[in-house]
């Protein structure tokens, strides 16, 4: 045993989690190797940092979360000194100056300065009662903060936020967790467990707001409340922002060492000096830097095999995350961004809150995300590591470990057939696996024809997949899976009745919601119902359902036709096809301002300017809306015209005012969203210069009064319209025309224009709803004008004055602000 004065002299900075473990990796290999020196910035002796969120919650205390005592240090000969950190470093003359004034000599120094809380810059940010959470300071002030009780917002709805807005909600305080992103721990979850997730903390009475950016922090001399950039105020006595770490590198930085996002170091956790070393959150390895306590340990061990051991290597780390918040199981691991070449294998249980989505690339896990239910989370994880080959247990994998290692692996259909009759198969509907069967074998032989009989099935769907095993088991080859009526897509066994009638039904009231309890086969649903679901929410709850901008496609997201060239063309409503001096000045002024290469009359009586780039948009709709024009809607599933002739009033055989009730209608229709485009034309006399009888909704003014007409297409299939019925007066042709496309609105699926809708159900159903039955027609027209009071604002208006406007910047230049504090 070497004598104390013998030893190199290793001076660690930080005394948390990494330089501490670093230590003991070192005192495990070689105890007498080093004299060792902590210096650590709290007056604390080690803690585990990441069990702050129990200390917070009340369900542990300081004492349980000490990783080593004093006696540790003692008993290892370690001179700690605590609550004086470490200001400088002298590396000519390896030496460290501290707060204090010492000054240290070295032979090896080890930084391990961890991580800094990233404060966003906005006004109030300096005000008191605005903290962060990163140590045993910060819980000391919530704590403070709770025993006097009230209101507190926490900013960041990532792994720390929430674990600091569940201790503040279990203390008492009525809590706000403020989020920018659209969905909560965007960087370890999917939108689907991000919205179960959601849903959990809301029904412990936390208010959850994301999308939400913050424009200050306000109170007169301390923090009294938060201020959202769409104005919202939510009064805070307390406001703890999480919205993310970076390296803490500014000692490093100045004492001259390479730093990039973090401090750089080599596999062996050498800096650019040789006598420097650095572990833990502060460093960046092979271009990355991690938050989370895994890494570290493999870290501390490659620093210590490389100090006084068989040098290893470190060589970067896939990571896991939990959260610790009682009650609530959520496990992330790997990489669940999906693309080209991975497969989703997804199982949803709304019944038991639980959803499971393992991701798979060339038949290897590449990431999982679990919720409800994690037990399995370290099987799927080690299997990431191994990058093992599961293409045999593939079918049974998302039934966790026990199913695919144990006696499921077989034969699913054999676990099926062994299914006594009497076992319970639709729990919604209280039918058995014999009630099925008697079913198919008195020849219900499909999916839909078991639903039609005896109902299995036919509720939430959980059983579909063992309704479907019954008809292969009892039928046989017999069975070939098909449908006889169309899903809404692959991602369900719903068609889109189906899923019109459940949204209405269970009360669904977001897209996650409805792929979770209508079982939905992927994450996130595709490109074809995801713009259904949107548009059935948006019609099933007008003034409540909050449009999901990323549901739509390019031209709805934009509000403007994208071009062949990547260019738009706009354009702006004419009301009838009417229009003045100031809107064709205005349409001028643009085409000349914008160098807009062509303008168009369109076929809707309506003037098209191409060529406009993305992000003159905005100034583009500002211009346009200065003259008091507002979006055509020309790229929407929506109302996009009503054509007129000039009628009465100019015709000499007009026989009514077919522009003014073009007007009318159009100023009653428009904003409103369909299942697909919708178009109307008004005609003053039977001759229909405005061809109103190959319209969707059009009408044609007689002597007597007005002939409705529906269904029409003059699209690539032509189709006349059907005589709907006569009215005699203009307010009715206006109240028949509402009535007609809220039927329309509610009951046809999405992407099913009129003409295919009315072929589909029959005309004489649709006179059945509008024309004879007087109290359902006027119940329609009601909510119509109901929906239309939510819908009637101009999106070009709104965007010109800065929503969404990150739609037309360049993708580099939206930057989240939780990738920020990582940098």
């Amino acid at each position: 045993m070497l004598a104390p004065t013998s030893r190199e002299r290793l001076v660690v900075i930080g005394n948390g989690m990494a330089g501490c473990r670093a230590v003991e990796e070192i005192l495990a290999r070689d105890p007498d190797r080093y004299s060792v020196t902590i210096f650590g910035a709290e007056p604390y002796v080690n803690y585990n940092r990441i069990m702050l969120s129990p200390v917070l919650a009340g369900e542990k205390s300081f004492d349980d979360i000490v990783i080593n005592t004093t006696e540790w240090y003692a008993d290892n000969g370690i001179e700690l000194v605590s609550g004086d950190p470490v200001v400088g470093i002298d590396r000519e003359e390896k030496t460290i100056t501290s707060q204090g004034g010492r000054v240290v000599g070295y032979d090896r120094l080890l930084i391990a300065t961890g991580s800094d809380p990233f404060i966003i810059p906005v006004p109030g940010k300096d005000l008191p009662g605005v903290i962060s959470f990163r140590d045993m300071k910060d819980v000391d002030t919530m704590l403070a903060a709770a025993n006097q009780g009230g209101d507190a917002v926490v900013i960041g709805g990532g792994l720390l936020g929430l674990e600091a807005a569940h201790g503040l909600s279990l203390r008492g305080m009525k809590v706000t967790v403020i989020h920018l992103m659209p969905t909560l721990m965007e960087r370890q979850l999917d939108e689907a467990a991000g919205w179960l997730l959601k849903t959990e903390l809301e029904s412990r009475g936390q208010t959850i707001l994301t999308g939400a950016d913050t424009a200050e922090i306000y109170g007169d001399g301390k923090v009294e409340g938060l201020r959202l950039k769409d104005g919202r105020d939510i009064p805070a006595s307390l406001v703890v922002m999480a919205v993310g770490i970076r390296p803490s590198t500014a000692l490093a930085r100045t004492a001259g060492l390479a730093v990039g996002r973090g401090i750089h170091v080599d596999d062996h956790m050498v800096t650019s000096d040789p006598a420097v070393l650095a572990v833990g959150e502060c460093v960046e390895h092979d271009g990355q830097v991690y938050g989370l306590v895994a890494p570290l340990w493999e870290m501390c061990r490659a620093l210590a095999d490389g100090l006084v051991a068989e040098p290893s290597g470190y060589h970067g780390s896939v990571t896991s995350t939990k959260l610790k918040v009682s009650g609530i199981d959520v496990f992330s691991a790997g990489d669940f961004s999906g693309g080209e070449g991975a497969e989703d294998i997804v199982l949803r249980d709304a019944s038991r809150g639980v959803y499971k989505r393992v991701v798979l690339r060339d038949d290897k896990v590449v990431g999982a995300v679990l919720y409800g239910d994690t037990a399995d989370g370290g099987w799927y994880f080690d299997l990431l590591k191994k990058n093992e080959d599961v293409s045999e247990i593939r079918d049974v994998l998302i039934f966790g470990q026990a199913f695919a290692q144990g006696g499921g692996r077989a034969d699913p259909k054999a676990a099926v057939a062994a299914l006594s009759d009497d076992a319970e198969v639709c729990g919604c509907n209280g039918v058995s696996k014999g009630q099925v069967v008697a079913t198919i074998e008195n020849g219900a032989c499909t999916l839909d024809a078991v639903r039609a009989t005896c109902k299995a099935s036919a509720s939430c769907g959980s059983c579909t997949g063992l309704v479907e095993q019954i008809l292969a088991v009892t039928l046989g080859d017999d069975y070939a899976g098909e449908r006889a009526v169309k899903t809404i897509c692959k991602c369900s066994s719903f068609t889109h009745d189906d899923v019109r009638r459940e949204i209405v039904a269970q009360g669904m009231k977001s897209i996650p919601e409805v792929m979770q309890k209508l079982h939905w086969t992927t994450p996130d649903g595709c490109s074809s119902c995801r713009p259904a679901l949107n548009y059935y929410l948006l019609c099933a709850w007008p003034g409540d359902y909050v449009d999901d901008q990323q549901s739509r496609f390019v031209n709805e997201r934009l509000h403007a036709n994208i071009q062949k060239d990547g260019t738009y063309s706009v354009v702006p409503r004419m009301w009838g096809g009417l229009t003045n001096p100031k809107e064709l000045r205005a349409i001028a002024d643009v085409v000349e301002k914008y160098n807009a290469p062509m303008v168009k009359v369109t076929g809707g009586q309506r003037l098209d300017i191409f060529g406009i780039k993305k992000d003159d948009l905005p100034a583009v709709w500002a211009d346009l809306n200065a003259a008091g024009m507002v979006s055509g809607h020309a790229y929407g599933k929506a109302l996009r015209t009503v054509k007129t002739c000039v009628g009465s009033e100019w015709c000499r055989f007009g026989t009514q005012d077919s522009t003014g009730l073009g007007v009318q209608t159009e100023r009653m229709t428009w904003g409103s969203w369909m299942p697909h485009k919708f178009k109307i034309a008004v005609s003053g006399c039977p001759r229909n210069c405005a061809e109103a009888t190959i319209k969707d909704f059009g009408v044609i003014c007689v002597d007597s009064g007005y002939e409705l007409h529906v269904g029409g297409n003059g699209g690539i299939k032509l189709r006349g319209t059907d005589l709907l019925c006569k009215v005699a007066t203009e307010q009715q042709a206006l109240d028949y025309c509402a009535a007609f496309i809220q039927l329309y609105r509610e009951e046809a699926w999405y992407l099913e224009r009129t003409a295919p809708w009315i072929e589909r159900v029959g005309v004489d159903y649709v006179r059945s709803r509008i024309v004879d039955d007087e109290v359902g027609r006027e119940a329609l027209t009601s909510r119509f004008l109901y929906s239309q009071s939510f819908s009637q604002d101009d999106p070009w208006a709104e965007r010109a004055a800065g929503k969404d406007r990150e739609q037309h910047a360049h993708l580099g230049e939206f930057r989240p602000i939780e990738l920020l504090a990582a940098e």
